[in-house]
């Protein structure tokens, strides 16, 4: 009887060992590659799309900064710049319980509703790039670019290269609706204001090579050589309307003047080469700041509203000092 009980013992004290090693392995297991036990922080990042070389670099910078490494999960989203599908992927992000969640939104108008939803749900919101027309107790923080200095900015050079010379001006506009076509425009159209430049026609090509090429094709059939000056509200329209200057037998950045906005290696490329006259940047590089927003309101940090990120400007000589050292 005794040799029965004291077999037992050791045979739960082999299993409480067993046990014990088990539950080690797993709490290992859940922590991170250092051994720390930090967990990944789980972020739900809605793109406008992929409309432009702009938002190809934007895209990317936020791959690298909510990497794993950095202590990230990125779930990621482009909408093809339709707003539902872009409010819809919001809204799986606050069913999927991550614990934030980006948005580059598409327009300015339509997200008070799924704000709030997220804010319900305690999922803490930061805008990149665009921002919106609603509350902005309804989001953490912003972080982008001015675009309203931006078109102000163009505007300026357009003014001090044309105002006195009855110059005609087209102008491609980014997609309906957003905040970088909305300041963009209303920037250009302060440093413009009280000159003698004409403003032939103004339409959208959404942002994408294709719809400059096709509005410029529009406006080259309806105004031929009149035309003495485009404003591109990013490069790749004005990189669209170069091919559409070119086939109606002009010569772009000679016939018809040119200015963008963006400075992406592929509109620096057309200015390095007198194709383009003169191009207002426009960062895309906004994935760190988004990542270090992200983890400063979760840590409940105090953070500023908006975080501006400075831009630059450039003559056709600068870009050709500056093409070859350029990240995007």
């Amino acid at each position: 009887m005794n040799k029965k009980i004291l077999a037992g013992v050791a045979l739960l004290g082999t299993l409480a060992l067993a046990a014990t090693g088990c539950a080690g392995g797993a709490d290992t297991a859940g922590g991170d590659a250092s051994g720390g036990g930090d967990e990944l922080i789980t972020v739900g990042f809605a793109q406008t799309g992929s409309e432009s070389g702009w938002r190809a670099a934007n895209t990317e910078s936020m791959k690298e900064a909510f990497s794993e490494e950095n202590g990230f999960d990125l779930i990621f989203n482009a909408a093809d710049n339709k707003q539902e599908a872009q409010i819809q992927q919001v809204r799986s992000y606050i069913n999927q319980g991550v614990d934030a969640i980006v948005i580059a939104p598409i327009t300015v108008d339509g997200w008070d509703d799924v704000l709030k939803e997220a804010q319900d749900a305690g999922i803490p919101v930061i805008l990149e790039d665009r921002t919106v027309s609603a509350s902005d107790d309804l989001y953490a923080s912003w972080v982008g670019l001015d675009f309203e200095k931006e078109g102000e900015t163009a505007g300026q050079w357009v003014a001090d290269n044309f105002d006195g010379q009855a110059a005609n001006l087209v102008i491609l506009e980014g997609t309906t609706g957003s905040s970088a076509a909305l300041d963009r425009a209303t920037g250009f159209a302060s440093a413009t204001e009280g000159t003698d430049i004409t403003v032939l026609d103004s339409q959208t090509g959404d942002f994408t090579r294709d719809g400059g090429k096709k509005v410029m094709e529009g406006f080259l059939q309806k105004y031929g050589s009149d035309i003495n000056v485009l404003f591109a509200h990013n490069d790749d329209m004005g990189l669209g309307a170069l091919d559409a200057i070119k086939a109606a037998g002009l010569t772009p950045g000679t016939d018809i003047q040119i200015v963008t906005i963006d400075a992406v290696k592929d509109g620096m490329t057309a200015l390095a080469n007198g194709e383009f006259n003169f191009i207002v940047e426009c960062n895309p590089l906004l994935g760190e700041k988004a990542a270090d927003l992200v983890k400063a309101v979760l840590a409940g940090d105090d953070v500023d509203k908006r975080t501006i990120v400075e831009d630059q400007s450039f003559t056709q000589e600068q870009a050709a000092e500056v093409l070859d050292s350029r990240p995007y």
